[in-house]
């Protein structure tokens, strides 16, 4: 059985705005280096996977050391800059996503937690309402329509918790 409180996070208004400096630095130090693909330019392009990896890097050694086998049209340093490129935006990405997933979960739970909680609320109102207690008609009224279809005049309550 799951525990009902696993998340309760309050972040002190100090630290929120330590949080959202760091996230304007993060982006004003990133984005003069971040390009925006459209969905056909990305199509279009080859890919540099995992696999590819090794093959790049010793491409790049084999170029800088045999400069008779490099087409004239090909800027080895370039690539290199490029290579590097991948290397260091990588690690910085795995970090962002490795957050990114986090926050989405502690979002997620935390969401869960508090529409629990209305869901609990509601029905003790509605109970409240059924026996005519005054005052909770009026909520009752007010949070039914949420669960209201606008397709047909049915109203449906939520699922029963279990």
């Amino acid at each position: 059985m799951a525990k009902d409180n696993l998340v309760s996070i309050q972040i002190s208004a100090e630290d929120q705005d330590a949080i959202r400096a760091a996230l304007v630095t993060l982006e004003e130090k990133l984005q003069p280096f971040l390009i925006a693909l459209t969905k056909d330019e990305k199509k279009g392009i080859p890919k540099m996977r995992d696999k590819s990896i090794p093959f790049v890097d010793k491409a790049i050694e084999y170029a800088e050391t045999n400069s008779g086998f490099v087409p004239s049209y090909l800027n080895v340093p370039e690539m290199k800059v490029d290579f590097q490129a991948v290397s260091l935006l990588t690690e910085f990405y795995r970090k962002v996503e490795n957050l990114n997933t986090t926050l989405n979960d502690t979002i997620l739970l935390s969401g869960s937690e508090a529409y629990k909680g209305a869901l609990q609320f509601y029905k003790a109102v509605k109970q409240a309402a059924g026996a005519g207690i005054p005052g909770a008609q009026v909520i009752y009224d007010d949070l039914k329509q949420r669960f209201e279809r606008t397709t047909t005049a049915a109203t449906t309550d939520p699922p029963a918790e279990g």
